[in-house]
């Protein structure tokens, strides 16, 4: 438990009222009961005797939306911390923070950097994994193209080698959930083969690959995780945020985004959309929810330390970050390096952009925790799951959270 949750409310049973949003559907007269870290009831109000059961009553604002604990696939960090430099302390601040803004489980994302600082990265992240705080590990690099490295210190890239990511697998101790790669690069077969094998998601991101060679690594991946024995959204690459990090489709040389779309609309990959306004265009978003489904897209938010706090100077990974104007970009490129929003403003830019919120909701919830093999754990409002309860106003504006049933206060600082 973190230091934030330790003095949060935990009494034995709550029940909050108001629209639930679930699993890709909406329930205007919506009621979730909690008892201890479970949901015992997600349903209509009027079919649960709340009386019988007791517990408290989470104060709501008429009109209030129910939404599951939301689930970040790709987090740099947020409220100061940068996951790749910082320490623990640092590590379970943040994260208690970003627990507190509605993403309730979440990668820690590690940027490019050394060996040695991502080794200990891993190793970190590992042990709050292991304690439940996080989901995992995502590692964006180190094997990733030069001409694509956007944010990513480009001194410390390095081509595929089975002896490095090996440690990296090894370090994690199971808690290595993905990696970023580009296809193109010598080794890459080699790598996807090795990530599949030990149960890592390949994420093919950061590249400057054609269409042919990101469509053959997407099967690779597939057909490994397959043979590992992982099947549904578990047993699928994903695309770390889809359009950047790549070369822009063009109708006669397709690239990586044609292939990734072609996946991902037959159910054959998860593509990541970084839906904050800055990375995407909305219609751009809107047009993707249409095109391959809510099913197969992964809302995040790539965020950085300064996710939270206002304009200023801050550090990702390695690097040096100037935010202005809530838009973050590399000191030395100018590149875009990460976002500064929480996953929660991410489903309201999907919802602003046009996309249903229900399917705003499920791509930010039942999505990532498919791709993770946790459906049967979080990711939706249905009993028997653990009691991740995002309550917000209509407007989408946060209320309340509740993590592992335990109400978190409204304000962390």
């Amino acid at each position: 438990m973190t230091s934030a949750e330790s003095s949060a409310t935990v009494p034995a049973r709550l029940t909050l009222t108001g629209r639930i949003v679930s699993d890709g559907t909406e329930l205007e007269d919506g009621l979730v009961a909690v008892e201890d870290d479970r949901i015992e009831y997600a349903g209509e109000a009027s079919g649960f005797d709340s009386a019988a059961f007791g517990g408290t009553q989470v104060p709501l604002p008429t009109g209030a939306l129910l939404l599951p604990g939301l689930v970040d696939l790709h987090c740099h960090g947020g409220q100061g911390v940068d996951f790749t430099s910082t320490d623990e302390d640092g590590a379970r601040r943040a994260i208690a923070l970003l627990h507190a803004e509605g993403t309730t489980m979440l990668l820690a994302s590690l940027m490019t950097a050394s060996k040695d600082e991502l080794l200990r990265g891993v190793a970190l992240f590992s042990q709050l994994d292991a304690e439940d705080l996080i989901a995992g590990v995502h590692a964006e690099g180190p094997f990733l193209s030069p001409s694509r490295c956007g944010a990513q210190n480009p001194d410390f890239l390095l081509e595929p080698d089975v002896d490095v990511a090996m440690e990296l697998i090894e370090t994690a101790d199971g808690a290595l959930a993905t990696m970023t790669y580009a296809p193109e690069l010598p080794g890459a077969s080699d790598l996807v083969d090795l990530l599949t094998a030990h149960g890592v998601t390949p994420s093919l991101g950061h590249t400057d690959c054609d269409d042919a060679t990101a469509e053959a690594s997407l099967e690779q991946a597939r057909d490994g995780l397959t043979a590992a024995g992982f099947d549904g959204a578990e047993g699928l690459p994903t695309v770390t945020h889809l359009f950047n990090g790549m070369p822009p489709l063009h109708h006669r040389s397709p690239g990586p985004v044609a292939a990734c779309l072609r996946a991902a609309a037959v159910g054959g990959a998860v593509v990541e959309l970084v839906a904050d306004d800055v990375h995407l265009a909305p219609a751009t978003v809107r047009t993707m929810f249409g095109l391959v489904g809510s099913a197969n897209i992964a809302l995040v938010t790539d965020s950085i330390a300064a996710a939270g706090l206002g304009d200023g100077h801050y550090m990702l990974g390695p690097s040096s970050v100037t935010v202005a104007g809530g838009v973050a970009t590399l000191d030395t490129t100018g590149a875009i390096a990460g976002s500064t929003a929480t996953l929660l403003d991410v489903v309201a830019h999907a919802a602003a952009a046009g996309v249903p919120l229900a399917d705003a909701v499920f791509s930010a919830s039942a999505v990532p925790a498919a791709v993770l093999g946790k459906s049967d754990e979080f990711g939706s409002l249905r009993r028997g799951l653990r009691a991740d309860i995002v309550a917000t106003d209509p407007d989408l504006g946060l209320v309340s959270v509740v993590r592992s049933g335990v109400l978190l206060p409204p304000k962390l600082g």
